[in-house]
């Protein structure tokens, strides 16, 4: 394993070194920078049979958003201490697949950029247009790699980075009967969002009902979370959403549930509390403060164990028949009217 001079692959080598043969380890994809190269692990535990649910869990995919690998980094150790003596941690992997891919876009971490080394967005790189207007820049542009938000130039395959990740989610994932994924990011308002797709079409999910259902299984489990549940189109549409692209890609909606999660923890509010902060670059999307990002880390942590919980008792909690018609319908009420 290699020694990395990056802060937050080091950190992953070191869990993987004190998990040894309890977890799976692979490296999708080698990031050439600099006459070096960093690893895209992805790490996984459980059981691979395709009959049981999964759950992924991603972090890393715009560089300058360190916090969102901090998280799923401090949930993966905290699974890798609890195989010691956790009989029910166990007993739970035995009926379901975990996935990690902890560090999407090294390079762009390594450089403290959004995008990738070639200055592409992964998050607006999939070859997906918007069926509606974007907002300008945000909503991706191909004008050029300098500027940001840049999709890629047109009929370019995927870059690598995007290209690894889709082969995860595709190869782990969505393949399944049921499956779930967490994209852990930062940096918009001051609240901690959950979005799910759509973000290139206002129209809602196939899975809408049960997207309903989950975040309601939450708030009656934690009731004072903080965290806003909604479609991004709420808030804006773009080009190129690589967890709208796997969605849309599935073989068989109707047999076949994945439910996106997009974890777009609210950055401003730590500005608010220290206004010195905007002026670092790393300080507009992470904690810069010690014990406001152990703070962060704990919220977070709770919330991808409910995740990975809700996945393993999938059959459980899934709407059937006239329940679930009456939960599209609530959620129709709740988000799209």
């Amino acid at each position: 394993m290699l020694h990395s001079p990056l802060p937050a692959l080091a950190e992953l080598e070191r869990i993987l070194q004190l998990a040894g043969d309890r977890v799976d380890v692979r490296v999708a994809h080698e990031v050439a920078l600099d006459g070096s190269t960093l690893p895209v692990y992805v790490v996984s535990m459980g059981n691979p049979a395709p009959e049981v649910p999964a759950i992924g869990f991603f972090g890393g995919v715009h560089g300058l958003e360190r916090i969102g690998t901090e998280v799923v980094l401090e949930f993966l150790n905290s699974l890798v201490m609890r195989m010691a003596w956790d009989h029910t941690l166990h007993q739970q992997l035995e009926t379901m697949r975990m996935v990690f891919m902890p560090l999407v876009n090294p390079g762009g971490m390594q450089r403290g950029t959004r995008a990738n080394p070639a200055g592409v967005d992964l998050m607006r790189n999939a070859p997906l247009d918007a069926m509606e207007p974007v907002p300008t820049w945000v909503g991706g542009q191909r004008v050029s790699a300098r500027l940001p938000w840049y999709r890629g130039a047109e009929g370019q395959a995927m870059q690598p980075e995007a290209a690894a990740l889709c082969e995860v989610v595709e190869r782990e994932l969505s393949h399944r009967a049921f499956s779930m994924s967490v994209d852990c990011h930062s940096g918009f308002g001051v609240r901690d969002r959950l979005w799910f797709p759509y973000a290139h079409t206002r129209q809602p999910m196939s899975h809408l009902a049960e997207m309903y259902v989950l975040q309601r299984m939450y708030r009656q489990s934690y009731t004072h979370h903080p965290y806003v549940f909604e479609p991004q189109s709420l808030q804006y549409l773009t080009h190129g959403d690589l967890w709208d692209h796997l969605h849309t890609r599935l073989a068989d909606p109707v047999q076949q549930v994945f439910l996106p999660l997009t974890l777009e923890m609210g950055s401003w509010l730590w500005i608010k509390k220290n206004p010195r902060q905007i002026f670092s670059r790393y300080g507009i999307f992470n904690p810069l403060i010690g014990h406001r990002q152990q703070r962060v880390l704990r919220r977070h942590v709770t919330l991808l164990d409910f995740l990975a919980r809700a996945a393993c008792s999938a059959s459980s909690w899934l709407p059937q028949r006239s329940y679930r018609h009456a939960m599209h319908a609530e959620a129709l009420q709740l988000w799209y009217e």
